[in-house]
């Protein structure tokens, strides 16, 4: 089982790693101090599981567990607080872990994480995007539509663009379908951000955001948009 230590404190990792190293048929593949490091290494090293601290610098760990990309590793919280047991299962968590973390407690967590099935990828409500060299939560109600641009994914509100990782294709798989809708190849709106829909000549059309940005529509696309909008 190849394992990923996510917590900002390295007296933490470091406990965490001895503990690991008790199971032979574990391998640490990496450690993060922070939830951009989290999801960048998640990403990279397509861990099997991630352990994961719930208070971090500048996001905390439910967001980046809400976050995580496809196929999403089996998660395991590891927090000095319980306050948030209900969000983290919710999100399909395996475990949730009350430090100090005991040698017996950690070997249980491992095995519901050996055994249990694939998590399913909950349809996120909310998203972590890069601003700066910090993280910033959108909730699902802010998103206007998501554009691909020259390999990444523009996150478009109306406060503001922001820049994500997950291709459009990962995040069509990922959203709930009867919110959102795939107008192009480059353009993915939020159905709740349509104010209109113009028809076009040759059966293609465009629509036109509560915010005036307007997205073009592809002709074997329209149709299905507009039984979308009337569901």
């Amino acid at each position: 089982m190849r394992v990923l230590i996510a917590d900002d404190e390295a007296p933490a990792r470091a406990r965490l790693r001895q503990l690991l190293a008790l199971h032979p048929a574990v391998e640490v593949v990496g450690e993060a101090a922070t939830g951009v490091e989290t999801l960048e290494l998640t990403a990279r090293l397509r861990p099997d599981l991630v352990l994961l601290d719930i208070e971090m610098p500048a996001t905390n760990g439910i967001d980046v567990a809400a976050a995580l990309p496809s196929p999403r590793p089996h998660v395991v919280f590891c927090t000095a607080h319980d306050q948030y047991a209900v969000d983290a299962f919710e999100l399909a968590a395996t475990d949730y872990l009350l430090k100090p973390i005991s040698r017996a407690r950690l070997a249980k967590a491992l095995e519901r994480a050996r055994t249990a099935p694939v998590n399913p990828t909950p349809h996120p409500e909310r998203f972590l995007v890069k601003h700066g060299h910090t993280l910033v939560v959108v909730e699902e109600r802010q998103v206007l539509y998501f554009a691909a641009v020259d390999g990444l994914t523009r996150l478009v509100t109306v406060q503001g663009d922001f820049w994500m990782d997950p291709s459009l294709n990962d995040l069509e798989a990922r959203l709930r379908a009867r919110r959102f809708f795939r107008v192009s190849r480059e353009a993915l709106l939020h159905l709740a951000a349509v104010a209109q829909v113009q028809p076009l000549a040759g059966g293609t059309g465009r629509v036109v955001l509560k915010n005036g940005h307007r997205l073009d529509v592809s002709r074997r696309r329209f149709r299905d948009l507009l039984a979308a909008l009337g569901a």
